[in-house]
C-alpha cells in the first residue's frame, strides 16, 4: 500500500462512527448472543465442522446481525457479497449469483451472500435464491427484523437455519462500553475519561439492548466535552435522544404486543395490560383495532362470568369512535382495567367451538319434528310441530322436552362470577328438561 493509499485508508477509518470502528474482528470479540455463539451451540458446531449452510438472522436493530455475517465469511473462508433488499433489484441478485457460480467453478471457492432486510425482497426475488441455496452454490445469510416464519418464503425458510438475536443484556452493554473506553486503536482509549459507573448503567438501560445506540451515545458524550471528560449520568442523558417506540404496525411488534395485552388481561394482570396498551397508543396503533380486540376478549375470556364486560367493551368502542384521541385513551384504560379484574370464563367460547367441531366432523343432527316450523300450509300433514310444549305455560318456564335429539352438553359454566349462579341454575334446568 502506497503512502497515499495508507493516508486515504486512515482518513476513511477516522470518519467512521465509533460503532463501526468497534465492530468485532473475530467471534471472540463478539458481545452478546451467547445462546447462538456460546461454546457447544449449533452455530459454533457448524462453523467448526465447516458445514455452514444458509441461515436467517432475526432480531432487533443493533444486536450484531450484519457483524456476524461478515465474521462468518472469514470463518468459512468464503467470498463475501453483500446486498440490501431495500436498494437491490432482481438484476443485482442475478449478477451476484452468476459471480458466485463462476467463482465456485473456477477455484472451488464458495460465496457467502449476505442479504440485509431480506424480508423486503418480493416473492420473485426470494424464489430466485432457491436453486443456488439448495445446491450449495451460495451460503445465504439473510438478516431481518421481522419474524422470518411470516416475512420470508416458506421454501427459503425450510432450507435455512433460523437464529433469533436478542437485545443485549445491560451487563453486556456495560462490558462493551468499558472495552471501548480502554481500546486505543479503534475506541476511546486515547481520551482522558473519568467514568462514573452510574453513567454506564444509564446508557445500558436507555439503549434497550442496542449496542450501536449505546456506542453512539458514549461517543457523543466524550467528543462533545473538554478533557478530562467527567462521564456522569447528566452528561449521558444529554447525549442520548429519546428512543422511539420500536413498533411496526403491520409486523411482529403489532402482533406480539396485542398478544401480550390480551394474555395479560386473560391472566388478570391490569398493570401489565395497561402497559402494553400504552405502548401501542404511543406507537400510533389504530384505536379501532384495539376496540375490536377488547370486544372479542369480553366474550372469549370473560363471558358470562361477568355479563357486563361485553356491554362495557361495546360502550368503549362507541365512546372511542365518538371522542377520539387523545381523550379516548381514558376509556380504553378503564375498559382494560375492568376486563383484567373481571372474573374469567371461556365456557361460552368452548361451547361454540365444540358444537362447530361436531358439525364439521359429520355429526349432523336433524331438527326434531316437534321443533320444526309449523306456520305454513301443509306443516300439519308432515307432523311438523306436533308434540311441542310451550314452555311459558309452565309455572317455572321450563318443561320436560328434548331440544336437540341427542344427549350432548356443550355449555359448562365455571364456578366464577355470575357463571357460578348460572351453573347452579343450569343443573336444575337440565334435570327438568330430562324429567
Amino acid at each position: 500500500m502506497s503512502l497515499f493509499e495508507k493516508q486515504e485508508a486512515a482518513n476513511q477509518e477516522s470518519a467512521k462512527p465509533l460503532a463501526a470502528r468497534m465492530r468485532p474482528r473475530n467471534l471472540d470479540e463478539f458481545f452478546g448472543q451467547q445462546h447462538i455463539l456460546g461454546e457447544g451451540t449449533l452455530l459454533r458446531r457448524l462453523i467448526a465442522a465447516d458445514r455452514l449452510g444458509s441461515i436467517l438472522l432475526y432480531g432487533p436493530p443493533g444486536t450484531g446481525k450484519t457483524t456476524l455475517a461478515n465474521l462468518l465469511s472469514g470463518e468459512s473462508k468464503s467470498n463475501f457479497i453483500q446486498l440490501s433488499a431495500v436498494t437491490s433489484g432482481v438484476k443485482d441478485l442475478r449478477e451476484a449469483l452468476e459471480r458466485a457460480r463462476d467463482d465456485l467453478a473456477a477455484d472451488g471457492t464458495r460465496t457467502l451472500l449476505f442479504v440485509d432486510e431480506i424480508h423486503r425482497f418480493n416473492k420473485t426475488q426470494q424464489d430466485a435464491l432457491l436453486h443456488d441455496v439448495e445446491n450449495g452454490t451460495v451460503v445465504l445469510v439473510g438478516a431481518t427484523t421481522s419474524n422470518p416464519f411470516f416475512a420470508v418464503n416458506r421454501a427459503l425458510v425450510s432450507r435455512s437455519q433460523v437464529f433469533e438475536f436478542k437485545p443485549l443484556e445491560e451487563d453486556e452493554i456495560i462490558d462493551l462500553l468499558r472495552s471501548t473506553l480502554i481500546e486505543k486503536e479503534r475506541g476511546l482509549g486515547n481520551y482522558q475519561v473519568n467514568v462514573n459507573e452510574a453513567a454506564l448503567a444509564l446508557i445500558a438501560k436507555r439503549c434497550d439492548g442496542d449496542a450501536r445506540r449505546a456506542l453512539n451515545a458514549l461517543e457523543i458524550a466524550v467528543l462533545s466535552t473538554d478533557e478530562p471528560v467527567e462521564l456522569t449520568p447528566v452528561l449521558v442523558a444529554n447525549s442520548m435522544q429519546q428512543k422511539l417506540v420500536d413498533y411496526d404496525g403491520t409486523g411482529d411488534s403489532h402482533y406480539d404486543t396485542i398478544s401480550a395485552m390480551i394474555k395479560s388481561i386473560r391472566g388478570s394482570d391490569p398493570d401489565a395490560a395497561i402497559y402494553w396498551l400504552a405502548k401501542m397508543l404511543e406507537a400510533g396503533e389504530d384505536v379501532r383495532f384495539l376496540c375490536r380486540r377488547l370486544v372479542i376478549l369480553a366474550s372469549e375470556d370473560v363471558g358470562n362470568a361477568d355479563p357486563q364486560a361485553l356491554s362495557l367493551a361495546v360502550a368503549a368502542m362507541q365512546a372511542c369512535e365518538f371522542v377520539g384521541l387523545p381523550e379516548c385513551q381514558l376509556t380504553l384504560s378503564q375498559t382494560v382495567a375492568y376486563l383484567a379484574c373481571a372474573p374469567k370464563s371461556n365456557a361460552a367460547t368452548k361451547a361454540i367451538f365444540d358444537a362447530r367441531r361436531d358439525i364439521a366432523e359429520g355429526r349432523i343432527v336433524p331438527v326434531p319434528k316437534h321443533l320444526r316450523d309449523s306456520h305454513y300450509s301443509g306443516a300439519e300433514e308432515l307432523g311438523s310441530g306436533e308434540g311441542y310444549v310451550y314452555s311459558h305455560d309452565d309455572p317455572m318456564g321450563v318443561v320436560q322436552q328434548d331440544y336437540l335429539g341427542i344427549d350432548r352438553e356443550y355449555y359448562s359454566p365455571v364456578d366464577r362470577g355470575f357463571e357460578a349462579t348460572l351453573k347452579k341454575r343450569l343443573v336444575e334446568i337440565r334435570e327438568r328438561l330430562k324429567g
